[in-house]
């Protein structure tokens, strides 16, 4: 009969990582490009130490070119008030923040009211991807 074989010593694995995909905040996506920008270099550095590809830093500053970084945020429902339509608004000039609803109301006018004293108003022929550009801008302040 021949002789047995030892049998070899196995070593301990280890799972380091389970390969899952990792979810970036919103937040954390624009302070990472943020920092991207510091000087030559700065991406492939930048990308290092926050754990994630040059590819996917590149595509993320992209997208803040673009505007389209912040398209991970959920949208932000408000309360909607409907008055009833009065004399139509003189184009004169500005109107008084504090002028009550009906007198604000005109023919084909939608005013939003974004709280901190903000009120954006337009017509019913408004360009809707100027305003959406426009509400984005006013909402991050």
């Amino acid at each position: 009969m021949p002789d047995r074989m030892p049998m070899p010593k196995v070593s301990r694995l280890e799972v380091v990582s389970t390969g899952a995909r990792r979810r970036w905040t919103l937040e954390e996506k624009q302070r990472i490009v943020t920092e991207s920008y510091g000087g030559p270099r700065v991406v492939s550095v930048t990308a290092r130490r926050n754990g994630l590809s040059t590819k996917q830093l590149f595509t993320w500053r992209r997208l803040a070119r673009e505007g389209k970084l912040s398209g991970d945020a959920a949208p932000v429902l408000v309360p909607v008030e409907i008055t009833p339509v009065a004399a139509p608004i003189s184009s004169g000039g500005p109107q008084s923040v504090s002028s009550p609803p009906a007198q604000r109301a005109g023919a084909g006018i939608i005013e939003i009211e974004l709280g901190g004293g903000c009120r954006v108003r337009v017509d019913r022929d408004v360009d809707t991807e100027a305003l959406q550009r426009v509400l984005e801008l006013l909402r991050r302040r």
